[in-house]
């Protein structure tokens, strides 16, 4: 899967931690008593901002180029550096299904013995299938017409 990498400016003064702020997303700032956590809490702090766009239904802008962060920023003895995430994943639709009761018994005994849930299981059946080669997916018999 492929990852967002956005901007951080990592700050020191003599007597604080490590603080790491986002240009791109005035606000999210996060901090770490060593280079270490303040990495690893920029992270975090950039995944859950992420998440939290997306929650509220809006737009997950495209990085700043370094150049353009430079450009319009007082770094004030800031350092760039990058922090990669993994993009948020677009909230759950809730759909209502149909299936004959034996096929739901093996569904839920599939998705037990996967450790998962019937929507997980359900999820990554349809991926898998939506996603195989043309040649791997057998075509299925049409439907017979409703009856009037």
């Amino acid at each position: 899967m492929a990852s967002y990498s956005y901007i951080a400016l990592l700050r020191k003064d003599r007597r604080s931690h490590y603080g790491v702020e986002f240009p791109d997303f005035p606000g999210c700032v996060t901090a770490g008593r060593t280079l270490d956590e303040a990495r690893a809490s920029a992270e975090e702090a950039l995944t859950l901002h992420l998440a939290g766009l997306v929650e509220d239904g809006e737009e997950v802008p495209a990085p700043s180029a370094l150049e353009a962060v430079l450009a319009g920023e007082d770094l004030g003895g800031a350092v760039p550096f990058l922090v990669s995430v993994r993009p948020p994943e677009a909230r759950a639709v809730r759909v209502n299904v149909t299936f004959k009761p034996e096929v739901l018994a093996e569904l839920d005994a599939a998705a037990e013995r996967a450790g998962t849930t019937r929507s997980g299981l359900l999820e990554a059946a349809v991926l898998e299938r939506v996603r195989a080669k043309p040649e791997k997916v057998r075509p299925r018999a049409p439907r017979k017409a409703a009856r009037r």
